[in-house]
């Protein structure tokens, strides 16, 4: 088991960042107050997908109630509205992230459709038959399958760097693996099997001393902590809405200008050309080349309006609650004798994942359920990361910052619950 210690990395506050009302922040997310079987809800899933406070149900409504019509090119006052949000919204994004332009923030269905985009795009033209794509042993699906596919079309070759037994990314053997045939690395930033938190700055920079681009997943670090893609100096950075208290359906891939320039489109159709005839097509420029046809339209407003409403809790002491609360949830559960922790790496957050002696997760989630305590069970799109550790699969809990100590008894005692049934 970890110590408590171990899982809190220190970050300075603001001097604005002082206090934390958890209570009044649950009032901003309805379905928080609702009961599942006749108990409070305890929601814990939110690695899976988090929950949306008022305002973005607000701005959502508003949206499709007052100024909702297509955008680009409709000369009507509705379609003008529209397109004002929209490019509004990608402009707080363009902020939210620290990229230089708006234009390098290309909206997508979410981090999985980032992947892809570059994987097909960047990778299609730029790979070679015994070129290497270096990932880690803890990604998920994701992360793993579109190198798989564009291994498969370029002749490339995938190779994975691994792990230890607490689940950190042993860095000597990412280093030996970087080599004069390596020509893409694609890194998870927060673990969403495990809570680990990888040192990502440290692998850009061995990554971009041999000229090899980056791409970084984000779908789990964005919610947690405060991202800046030119600190950091990576050349993609991927993330999905729903996880940030956004709609479903919208997630943002941020490139570097010059990376997304001379990559081909990914899809074709309307609004990703600058003409079309029958003979020859010119695309348009960024970021419209990689959005072909009807894009989600209120999806980057109520994004936008998520990112505004963190952003007003203060990322900062959003973190450092979350940190308190993460030691307090891992000191409750490694006091559990039957309960083993999976992953327990020196810098870890907002995710908890573990297996009950002789119970199987599924039994485990299923009589949390009845007790209005949600939580995830499986393999959690990261069977390799599974593998690697012996289980089929395993039970997470996954906090955010509206979740409190209060609920993390309830967990422990719905742990406690399920031990007891199967005694």
């Amino acid at each position: 088991m970890i110590g408590v210690s171990a899982a809190i990395p220190e970050i300075e506050l603001d001097a604005h960042c002082h206090h934390f009302d958890v209570e009044s922040i649950r009032k901003d997310f309805p379905i928080l107050s609702r009961k599942i079987y006749g108990h409070p809800l305890v929601y814990l899933d939110n690695a899976a997908s988090a929950h949306k406070p008022q305002c973005v149900i607000d701005a959502i409504t508003k949206a499709y109630t007052e100024y909702y019509s297509n955008i680009h090119r409709g000369v009507h006052l509705l379609s003008q509205l529209s397109t004002q949000e929209h490019d509004l919204a990608r402009s707080e994004i363009q902020k939210f992230l620290g990229a230089r332009h708006s234009y390098e923030i290309i909206f997508v269905r979410n981090a999985t459709e980032g992947i892809n985009l570059v994987a097909s795009s960047y990778g299609r033209s730029h790979f070679k038959p015994g070129d290497e794509i270096l990932i880690t042993h803890m990604e998920h699906h994701a992360n793993i399958v579109p190198w798989q596919m564009v291994c498969e079309q370029t002749g490339a070759v995938l190779r994975v760097a691994p792990v230890n037994d607490d689940g950190e990314l042993k860095m000597d053997e990412f280093e030996k693996l970087l080599t004069d045939r390596t020509r893409f690395v694609s890194v998870v930033h927060l673990s969403n099997a495990l809570g680990t938190i990888n040192p990502i700055k440290e692998i850009i920079q061995l990554a971009h001393a041999r000229n090899i681009p980056v791409l970084v997943d984000g779908a789990q670090s964005v919610p947690h902590m405060k991202v800046d893609v030119q600190e950091l100096d990576c050349d993609f950075f991927v993330f999905s809405g729903h996880k940030l208290y956004g709609p479903s359906g919208i997630g943002v891939l941020y490139g570097k200008e010059e990376m997304l320039d001379a990559m081909p489109p990914y899809q074709g159709g309307g609004d990703m050309i600058r003409s079309v005839t029958f003979g020859r097509t010119l695309y348009n420029s960024l970021p419209y080349k990689f959005e072909a046809g009807t894009p989600d339209i209120v999806g980057p407003i109520g994004l936008a309006a998520a990112i505004e409403y963190v952003q007003k809790l203060c990322l900062e002491k959003i973190a450092r609650y979350e940190q308190k609360l993460y030691a307090y949830a891992t000191k409750a559960l490694s006091e559990i004798p039957e309960l083993r922790l999976i992953g327990t790496a020196k810098k870890r957050a907002g995710v908890l994942t573990f297996v009950l002696k002789n119970i199987h997760p599924h039994d485990i989630g299923t009589i949390m359920d009845r007790e209005g305590i949600a939580i995830r069970t499986g393999h959690h799109c990261a069977q390799p990361i599974m593998d690697r550790f012996g289980v089929p699969a395993t039970a997470r809990a996954s906090l955010a910052f509206y979740n409190t100590q209060e609920e993390i008894d309830r967990l422990v005692q719905g742990i406690h619950k399920v031990i007891e049934v199967f005694q």
